[in-house]
């Protein structure tokens, strides 16, 4: 069993937000480690719901053990799926509408730590980075079998690589002589494509595409959207959306369907009062997203990055 050593960021943040009610019923979309769902779960009272979501099997047979008691008294159900498929999995359970949904989106701690799951260019591993071990696309995959144009599309789009095509053309070479199966010998292939300027530079060489590797094997934004407008259309009046990102893509994507929701169309000059059928459903909760604290970047430096946006339901 893989023991999830994983200090959950903004975790207070995001759970104050929520606005729990203690009869109320919640989503975790990422379950991880279990931070959120435990918080929550602190919260409800006996005829509250939590129903948490993970594709990682891992993850679900780790909170099996640690949420025995909330799971037969019948407050927690564990939901192993992709969070893209929130609508239909929770209709399965006979639930329309819910006061809250949370996402603490990125790689767990775990995953990272453990090197057999190909996401760290830090650890010798098989190109994996596969968030559902189930799925047949693989980091390797993508590396042997997609097209130079694929290739850089992916490391500029997903990595914002700027030198993207000389890796993929570095990539295009040295698979030609050799398959590339672990992440050390893409790290190599990726350092031998880069200028020596750019690897004195700080940050690992290889972040940016393992990062963007990540994200097409996983297909996290498209994911995040379908999953996202799925959450809105949940909402109960009243009811939150919490969402904690780690990377400017994720954000982006977050901060532009928030603002699109919670934003009035245009309309004619000069109309007295707003017609019905045109005013917003939603509101921002903070204009700005809200970050950790210098002293929770000290604790745990993988929440350096981390933003948190909060909207609400405001008419249904």
């Amino acid at each position: 069993m893989t023991e999830f050593k994983h200090i959950t960021v903004l975790l207070n943040e995001a759970v104050e937000n929520l606005e729990i009610k203690p009869d109320g019923i919640y989503v975790d979309c990422t379950l991880g480690g279990g931070g959120h769902t435990r918080k929550i779960l602190s919260q409800l009272a006996e005829n509250g719901h939590l129903y948490s979501f993970d594709q990682d099997q891992t993850a679900i047979d780790y909170n099996k053990q640690q949420f025995e008691t909330e799971i037969k008294q019948g407050k927690l159900t564990l939901i192993k799926d992709n969070f893209r498929n929130l609508k239909f999995a929770l209709s399965d359970y006979g639930v329309s509408e819910v006061d809250g949904i949370v996402y603490d989106l990125g790689v767990s701690s775990p995953q990272f730590d453990v090197a057999e799951r190909g996401f760290s260019y830090r650890l010798d591993a098989p190109l994996d980075m596969r968030m559902d071990q189930s799925q047949k696309l693989t980091a390797q995959i993508i590396v042997n079998e997609w097209s130079f144009n694929d290739l850089v599309r992916i490391f500029s789009r997903y990595g914002e690589e700027k030198f993207s095509k000389q890796i993929a053309r570095k990539i295009e070479q040295e698979r030609q002589q050799q398959p590339i199966e672990t992440t050390t010998q893409l790290v190599e292939i990726i350092k031998a494509a880069l200028p020596a300027k750019v690897k004195r530079k700080s940050g690992h060489p290889a972040k940016k595409v393992f990062q963007a590797l990540r994200i097409a094997v996983n297909d996290e934004l498209g994911a995040l959207e379908q999953s996202l407008e799925a959450a809105l259309s949940l909402l109960k009046l009243n009811g939150r959306i919490c969402v904690i990102t780690f990377q400017s893509l994720e954000d982006r994507l977050v901060k532009t369907l928030f603002k699109e929701k919670s934003s009035l169309p245009d309309l004619p000059q000069g109309l007295p009062v707003i017609p019905k059928d045109m005013q917003v459903n939603y509101r921002l909760v903070n204009r700005k997203p809200i970050v950790p604290s210098e002293e929770e970047i000290k604790i745990n430096h993988r929440a350096h990055s981390a933003k948190l946006r909060v909207i609400e339901r405001i008419k249904k």
